[in-house]
């Protein structure tokens, strides 16, 4: 079933051709529209953010040895190209597969990113939308309903996709490390897509916050609730002392990583979905078991954890951070300006206002 509006059968969209720089990025006009599934919808992509992981998916970062991308994918196996990617994705569901409640059909909807479903059948091991299936960087793309969320709210399409990857990753991390309005949490890479969206969910928990960012970007993290800001090069026990803090939320790992289990209370816990300064660090596994320390990787999100995430963005609870828009064929640009990490919160793609 479909609605009213004409679908054509092909679409304008951005395709990976492989690994590599900007150059494997391919803008066409003539890529098929996706047909959906029984169990799937058809959404119509009104915007779709810019995320760490496409740039690490382009660039083959996932893989395990340099010069061999077999296992590059975020599941630990290889891409198929060309790829549609794009993960945070704001739109609206145009057609329905025949065992989809057609009350979706014309809903404005957010995507949840990591799927447990595709092709009409439940994964064994989750797929993350836009690396093992295409994604939103194009007009229209297809997912199963379950992973389709509509949502009722005030805000653009631009500031709803935003949300997904990042902040659905933050609240996996809180959620896993069962932040409380107890904690003092600390933050690192806290200007980020992600570490914003941190910033705030752990506040809407109503924890305390420390966040280490740029000296540049401190004023408007604690704007945002952060009750102190660290300079990112600071030496966090000099700076807080040992045994401070209940929880850290890491995006960075790198060579201050150690520090990061010594601010840590014992019975602390320590959550991570990223390692942009580097993922070799140095672990000193006494601290580990005589501070009774727990330690997360976060990556397949909790089943609650999408659901709740949009009841808190209908509730107002949490609120966009856009730093700056593209249209779709300023990929390349939205990327390279991405890496610059020079911006607060997320960079979208506004495709719907530039067909």
């Amino acid at each position: 079933m479909q609605n009213t509006k004409t679908i054509p059968t092909h679409m304008k969209g951005v395709q990976l051709t492989g690994h590599g720089g900007l150059d494997q990025l391919a803008i066409r006009d003539n890529i098929p529209v996706p047909t959906p599934g029984p169990r799937d919808v058809l959404i119509r992509v009104r915007a779709a953010g810019v995320n760490n992981t496409d740039l690490n998916t382009r660039i083959g970062w996932y893989a395990k040895s340099e010069g061999d991308s077999s296992d590059a994918g975020w599941n630990g196996e290889g891409l198929k190209f060309p790829r549609i990617q794009g993960a945070d994705v704001c739109g609206e569901v145009v057609a329905v597969g025949a065992e989809v409640d057609p009350a979706l059909l014309n809903k404005r909807v957010l995507i949840e990113p990591c799927l447990q479903e595709a092709n009409g059948k439940a994964l064994e091991q989750p797929w993350y939308f836009g690396s093992e299936c295409d994604g939103g960087f194009a007009e229209y793309t297809v997912v199963a309903a379950r992973h389709a969320h509509a949502i009722n709210s005030p805000l653009s399409d631009v500031e709803l996709a935003s949300f997904p990857c990042s902040y659905s990753t933050a609240e996996n991390m809180l959620t896993r490390a069962n932040v409380g309005a107890n904690d003092v949490v600390l933050i690192t890479g806290a200007s980020g897509g992600v570490g914003s969206a941190a910033i705030q969910l752990a506040k809407a928990r109503g924890a305390q916050v420390i966040a280490v960012t740029s000296p540049t970007k401190a004023d408007a993290l604690l704007a945002l609730g952060a009750r102190q800001a660290l300079d990112r090069n600071d030496d966090m026990v000099k700076a807080l002392g040992k045994n401070s803090v209940t929880v850290v939320i890491d995006l960075v790992a790198g060579a201050q990583w150690p520090s990061l289990l010594d601010v840590l209370k014992p019975f602390g816990r320590y959550a991570t979905a990223g390692a942009i300064a580097g993922p070799m660090v140095e672990l000193d596994v006494r601290t580990l078991y005589l501070k009774d320390l727990s330690l997360f990787g976060c990556t397949v999100l909790g089943e609650t954890v999408f659901a709740n995430l949009v009841r808190r963005i209908e509730s107002g609870d949490i609120q966009p951070l856009v730093a700056q828009t593209f249209p779709l064929d300023h990929i390349r640009e939205a990327q390279t300006q991405f890496e610059t990490k020079a911006h607060i919160g997320k960079l979208v793609l506004d495709i719907a206002s530039h067909p």
